[in-house]
């Protein structure tokens, strides 16, 4: 019954978010070319996409610090609705583009964000124990990227033009909104964890914890101890080496979600169709964020016994090393900025475009199921700060990711994506290896917060 409890818990999580971000997702791969579009129609507007994403994840960079000790006083869930509502208000504001309203609009959601995603680790870790960790965090991800389908395909068969006109754009972003009002209703109704499953780790030994109620604290000063254990926790040895991972997964992020299908839409040689193949372009790094996040989430411990944790990662590893090479190959270095009659090194082609875009989004599943199990096993007592230190490393990453987006070319994208992507995988998979070692060679006797926290 405890079990049947937490597993609802997590799917409500995860529809939830799916259905918040199906317009969220959306909206941030349209919106390059969307706001170039007003741009057209009203010369008085000069917002730039590039610009507000760079506010969002620098806010929630910054928010992330503050988020743990706005959870410890309010909880998971709270932080979870708060964080949603302010998605809700971003996605409203383009039925009425203002530059002023756009920028306020994205910092608010930058708080959001780091409400909405500490709060989401924590609470997806507090439903899960040291056997359902992985499959929790794949089952969540799988569900949450198909949030890359509906949307996309709506924006597929609604921009079929070169230009996309007012009327389009008012009848996307309406649907869009309504979505993201589903989503946080239904967020709004998850439940309060089981406290006997909170995911706990004795060393040497796999099994569920019946952890009883903690000692509440004032709330000021649960909120002091929650900062405070948030630095402590980011200066560990572990954690410095896993922010290196976590900066590759932000830019990787900016690349994907921002930068990679605007470039598609903005490249003249695909054809009267180019804007179509940006929401084509969406649905096909979703379905391979759904492929890898089922593959690699949902069967992680069939696939680990198999294949071992570092695989997934180098898998991904690989995947992502060819969705770079076929991009720096297809498409022009000036393919970022705005309409372009420039070529790549080979003809431009649609499939090898779409190619890429499935590529990218296996290849983020690989790292973040991945990420999200390991913090989840690692920092089991404190997980909240961790999750919170990982969003601050990606968002820092994406914004400033976002900031050179509007003036650096694609090539030189490229290449930061190579270093990046090497530099955390081998950090990643040294790390792991580390805490596999100690938890191989512990025994349940040991004291469990040195595994836990260093």
């Amino acid at each position: 019954m405890t079990f049947n409890r937490n597993f609802i818990n997590v799917m409500v999580l995860s529809w939830g978010f799916m259905l918040v971000f199906t317009a969220f997702q959306t909206m941030g791969n349209i919106e390059k070319t969307v706001l170039q579009s007003i741009q057209k129609e009203n010369p008085n507007f000069t917002g730039e996409a590039y610009t507000s994403f760079a506010i969002i994840y620098a806010v929630l960079a910054t928010c992330n610090w503050l988020a743990p000790s706005y959870i410890s006083m309010t909880g998971p869930r709270i932080a979870i609705l708060t964080g949603a509502c302010c998605y809700v208000f971003f996605i409203g504001t383009f039925l009425w583009p203002q530059d002023a309203l756009l920028y306020s609009a994205s910092a608010i959601l930058g708080l959001g964000a780091a409400l909405i995603w500490t709060g989401h680790g924590q609470y997806l870790t507090e439903n899960s124990d040291s056997e359902t960790m992985s499959r929790n965090a794949g089952i969540f991800w799988a569900i949450f990227q198909t949030s890359m389908f509906t949307g996309n395909l709506f924006v597929y068969f609604m921009f079929t033009e070169p230009e996309i006109n007012a009327s389009k754009r008012k009848i996307v972003f309406s649907v869009l909104t309504a979505l993201a009002i589903v989503g946080t209703c239904l967020l709004a109704t998850l439940k309060k964890t089981s406290r006997g499953l909170i995911l706990g780790e004795i060393e040497g030994a796999n099994r569920e914890l019946q952890i009883p109620e903690p000692i509440r604290e004032k709330p000021l000063l649960a909120a002091w101890h929650a900062l405070t254990d948030a630095f402590s926790l980011f200066f560990t040895s572990k954690m410095l080496l896993l922010s290196l991972t976590f900066v590759y997964t932000g830019i990787v992020l900016t690349f994907y979600s921002g930068v990679y299908s605007s470039s598609i839409g903005f490249t003249k040689a695909f054809g009267d169709t180019r804007k179509s193949l940006v929401g084509l372009s969406g649905i096909f790094i979703g379905i391979g964020e759904v492929i890898g996040g089922s593959l690699f989430g949902i069967f992680a411990s069939k696939v680990s016994r198999i294949c071992g944790v570092w695989a997934v990662v180098l898998t991904g590893f690989c995947v992502h090393s060819f969705a770079f090479i076929t991009i720096f190959l297809n498409l022009p270095n000036d393919a970022p900025f705005e309409e372009t009659t420039s070529l790549g090194y080979i003809n431009p082609s649609p499939v090898l475009a779409i190619a890429g875009s499935l590529a990218l989004g296996f290849g983020d599943a690989c790292y973040n199921t991945q990420v999200y199990s390991l913090l989840g096993l690692l920092y089991a007592q404190n997980n909240a700060s961790a999750f919170a230190l990982f969003k601050f490393c990606q968002s820092l990453a994406a914004a400033v990711s976002f900031a050179y987006s509007s003036v650096v070319g694609l090539h030189i994208q490229l290449f930061i994506l190579v270093i990046t992507i090497i530099i955390g995988t081998i950090t990643f998979c040294f790390v792991e290896r580390v805490a596999r070692i100690e938890k191989n060679n512990s025994t349940p006797s040991e004291d469990n917060s040195t595994y836990v926290t260093q």
